[in-house]
């Protein structure tokens, strides 16, 4: 095997493939299409729901003599020391590849949705938290500290970035997500795949596509959306994270979308995604969601049918365990009922992309890096960074913040000194540390109310819980009423508990029926307000919540969207001005808890009217952030005419006319007045983070191209239509400064998968 043409790193991977494949048996071939996932329970709290039936049984000796595709998360599943770990995986990889005839180890595979999922390991911010940065270069930077990190143990592939697109903030995976705007959510989630992808990290999209559109916001519940819904707003982000990050693998989602589910449908996985855009790399399974195509689904009779349906759709791995790519679909193709022509198809991917990572190479080496330290002081800088760019600060009427040096505060809450508040379920802490209640956290974690009286040395703070995140008890806001009446100012530090499957009050499967803050928590909020002492509310959240209830009642609000390790000094250095608050909203902040169950890229007929009592008008929109500062605005954009195939530049100058160094974020949206379909009243288009000092004045010019008006029309067509269009410079999706009409001249195009998909901002 040593001479043959497959192990020569001197021919084209496709030649070493092709010769490799010529050799195999089918068992050998379907081998590569599976992960195994050592170690993980069958039974306990801790056990997602249906993982027990999904889990087939196998012995691993006899099992790995057939090689192996993908060893699911060696260090996600329990607490284990990194060293120890990347030791243990690299001597389990020795052994798979001696254990087969072709010495090819297997793709380690973990998750890394806000940093490496696994003990001792730098948590970040959640994604949610990404798109409130508004920071592609930062998040492109965290993610290549992930990507080296996830190298430095010996992992290949990690299962992130998610790239759904909120559509209802009911939904518990809010907070994976980056935010209600496909253009947001495709520039940040790209940003991270080619943070990932740059050290040689196979990235992984998920969920492709439609989870997050799911009927009444419930986990993995069948997708209500149309034709030009799906194409128009939850494909694009897929799109281009493939062609401009470079994302080697996709993860098909639970999901059914008229009454298809996106694990066999192959206009979806195959079509669409490797015909007309030209994905060349692997489609994982989410996990288990082959056996659901039988289990849940029901559009398959037995494990063998719900491979072939699978296989037929695209999808090249089962994912984490075998249970239907194994001897169930061997023996189908052994009885004829399966074409072993798919098991090349999908087989042929899968060693191409090991053949990328030189896994068939003779001299690869598993041995892991000689140092590893997980939770890097680089890493925690770039947590406290993105942490202290994606706080919010929503409200600020009468200057309340920045909270003088001296003063009384009564910090209350029960959120306030808990460090798991900082964390998004798929952090390790909240992840699978809380099924091992004697193990250590493995990091620094401050909290809210210990970096407060770090970051104010001088002031007098006192704290009480006032009640729990989601329990009904109110004995405790007696004495979190008595701690406020006694201060000069309340923070109330409230929000979510991460968790899965109900353990939560967000996380997978943590669904709500309406945007109440959770428990009893708005009701403390009442009996704080009551006592006339001026109250800030904090809040951390992997959603927003409905906060009409007290417009005009509170001295601030300032929004976290789990913000990591490091957001109890982020929210802190807010508080005290020592950080000039520069995140902006992902997503719009409801007013009434069921009057918003939808997102601001909404046509004429979702907005407020006269035909109906229910008014959705956000009472903080997309977008909408204050600052420490202000900023004027200057544009000398005029109105012109271009074909439909033509650019224009519109550019604004910001200055900071205030005291102190800030970031103003321009945003830059589209309106449509006619279309030949409905279209948002607004949707953004570009945007530009800008670092400012006092009195310094920074230029930035979008080169905005007709592409990027383009929409699906009657005919299913991608198309620029001509007419007028205007364009938008503002704050949010709200606050207009500057406007240009565009008039688009010409016929109309139709656009194929080479179209301008990002809008160029020049910065001087």
């Amino acid at each position: 095997m040593t001479t043959a043409p497959w192990r020569d790193p001197a021919l084209p991977a496709s030649a070493r493939v092709d010769d490799l494949l010529s050799r195999m048996t089918l068992q050998e071939k379907t081998a590569q299409l599976y992960g195994v996932w050592v170690g993980a329970a069958t039974d306990g709290e801790g056990v997602a729901p249906l993982q027990r039936e999904m889990s087939a049984d196998y012995d691993w000796d006899e099992l790995i003599t057939h090689g192996l595709g993908q060893l699911t998360r060696s260090f996600g599943t329990a607490p284990v020391d990194p060293a120890l770990g990347a030791q243990a995986l690299a001597r389990a990889q020795r052994r798979i590849a001696a254990a087969g005839r072709f010495g090819i180890p297997a793709v380690a595979h973990e998750e890394c949705l806000a940093g490496f999922t696994t003990w001792r390991a730098t948590a970040y911010p959640v994604p949610l938290a990404w798109g409130a940065s508004f920071d592609p270069p930062l998040v492109e930077d965290m993610a290549r500290r992930i990507g080296a990190d996830l190298r430095s143990v010996g992992v290949h592939q990690g299962l992130a970035p998610v790239l759904d697109v909120v559509r209802d903030p009911r939904w518990g995976r809010v907070e994976e997500t980056i935010g209600e705007d496909p253009y947001l959510t495709g520039t940040i989630g790209t940003a991270y795949v080619r943070g990932l992808e740059s050290t040689g990290v196979i990235a992984t999209l998920k969920h492709f596509a439609g989870y997050a559109s799911s009927a009444g916001a419930r986990n993995l519940a069948p997708v209500r959306a149309g034709v030009r819904e799906f194409a128009d707003v939850t494909l694009p982000p897929f799109e281009m994270a493939l062609r401009e990050g470079g994302a080697r693998s996709v993860m098909a989602a639970y999901t059914e979308t008229d009454g298809v589910p996106a694990s066999a449908d192959p206009r979806l996985l195959t079509e669409l995604l490797r015909e007309q855009w030209g994905f060349t790399g692997t489609v994982v399974a989410d996990y288990f969601g082959i056996a659901f195509l039988r289990s849940l689904h029901r559009v398959a009779g037995t494990d063998a049918e719900a491979a072939h349906a699978a296989l037929a759709a695209g999808i090249d791995v089962e994912l984490p365990t075998l249970k239907c790519y194994g001897k169930p679909l061997v023996d189908a193709v052994r009885a004829g009922e399966v074409p072993e022509e798919l098991v090349d198809l999908a087989a042929r991917r899968v060693l191409l992309q090991k053949c990328e990572l030189g896994l068939l190479d003779e001299d690869w080496d598993p041995e892991p890096a000689e140092r590893i330290d997980l939770d890097s002081t680089a890493g925690r800088t770039l947590a406290r960074r993105l942490a202290e760019e994606s706080v919010v600060l929503l409200d600020n009427p009468d200057g309340l913040l920045p909270l003088a040096q001296d003063t009384r505060i009564a910090v209350v809450g029960p959120r306030a000194a808990d460090a798991l508040a900082m964390l998004g379920c798929y952090s390790f802490p909240s992840h699978v540390l809380t099924h091992h209640p004697d193990v250590p956290m493995g990091i620094d974690i401050p909290t809210v109310l210990e970096a407060l009286r770090a970051e104010l040395p001088d002031a007098k703070v006192t704290f009480a819980e006032g009640c729990g995140v989601s329990d009904p008890d109110e004995t405790g806001f007696e004495e979190a009423v008595a701690r406020a009446a006694e201060a000069d100012v309340c923070l109330a530090v409230l929000g979510d508990r991460a968790g899965l499957f109900g353990r939560g009050t967000s996380g997978e499967g943590c669904d709500v029926s309406d945007l109440r803050l959770p428990g009893v928590q708005g009701e403390l909020l009442d009996a704080l307000v009551a006592t006339g002492v001026p109250v800030v509310l904090v809040l951390l959240t992997g959603r927003p919540y409905a906060l009409g209830r007290w417009q005009g009642r509170l001295g601030a609000v300032v929004q976290a969207f789990f913000p990591g390790e490091e957001g109890g000094p982020a929210v802190a250095g807010v508080l005290s001005g020592r950080v000039n608050p520069s995140g902006r909203l992902p997503v719009s902040v409801p007013r009434e808890p069921g009057g918003q169950p939808w997102t601001y890229l909404q046509p004429p007929l979702g907005l407020a009217g006269e035909v109906s009592n229910l008014d959705p008008t956000p009472l903080y929109a997309f977008g909408h952030g204050r600052s420490y500062t202000s900023f004027a605005w200057e544009s000398d954009a005029a109105d012109a005419e271009i074909g439909t195939d033509g650019s224009y530049e519109m550019a604004v100058t910001v200055r900071n006319t205030g005291d102190r160094a800030g970031a103003e974020v321009v945003q830059l949206y589209l309106h449509d007045p006619v279309a030949s379909v409905t279209r948002p009243d607004v949707r953004l288009i570009a945007y530009q983070r800008l670092e400012l000092e006092p009195g310094e004045s920074r230029r930035v010019a979008f080169r905005f191209h007709a592409d990027l008006s383009s929409f699906t029309d009657r005919s299913n067509l991608k198309v620029v239509e001509p007419g007028l269009l205007e364009l938008r410079l503002g704050t949010s999706s709200a606050e207009v400064l500057h406007t240009a009409r565009l008039t688009l001249s010409g016929p109309v195009r139709v656009l194929g998968p080479d179209r301008r998909l990002v809008c160029e901002a020049v910065v001087s």
